[in-house]
């Protein structure tokens, strides 16, 4: 009977003891990361399709945008770099690598330009038409690039957790794979 006290209470201590640990700035960009990696459905409810610039995208090439940008986030790769505490401030520093969209799109404005008869008719521009090819050109796009991201987290006293702070907007087109200087 003794040893079983004193094992529930080991085990009590190790699972009290370890929660600290758990809740490390590290470990919530972590978790953040991953969420998008796993198209957490926290995630997939936030999609918003208005990174293309283009509003008025039919149910079809939404759907097709929705799939790339959810593989984009599937195939993110990080690496932590560096992790800094200054109280109840921290900074998290990490290496990610996407899929380079900017790129994939710029290509895309480019071969616009140089092949307008393919997607003007009477000297207008057939939106739906270009908005195809650049999803098609995302699609099948596989260079990837790497980001360096901040991330911020504060907590509100040495025995709360930490919290990621919301990210830049840039931050978050280094994540889509759209960020240009």
């Amino acid at each position: 009977m003794k040893k079983r006290v004193v094992f529930i209470i080991a085990i009590l201590f190790l699972l009290v003891g370890c929660g600290a640990e758990f809740n490390t700035p590290t470990k919530e960009v972590e978790m953040f990361l991953n969420k998008y990696q796993k198209n957490d459905s926290e995630v997939v409810n936030q999609f918003d399709t208005s990174l293309l610039d283009e509003g008025n995208l039919s149910d079809e090439q939404k759907e097709k945008y929705k799939e790339i940008m959810l593989g984009q986030y599937k195939d993110l790769t990080y690496e932590i770099k560096e992790e800094k505490i200054d109280g109840n401030k921290a900074k998290v520093e990490v290496e990610i690598e996407v899929y380079d969209y900017t790129t994939a799109l710029n290509n895309a404005y480019m071969h616009l330009e140089e092949n307008q008869d393919q997607f003007y008719v009477d000297d207008v521009l057939d939106v739906v038409k270009f908005v195809d090819y650049k999803l098609d050109q995302l699609f099948n796009y596989k260079n990837r690039i790497t980001y360096t991201i901040v991330f911020n987290l504060e907590r509100e006293n040495t025995e709360s957790e930490w919290v990621l702070k919301d990210l830049s907007e840039a931050d978050l087109k280094k994540i889509h794979g759209i960020y240009s200087n």
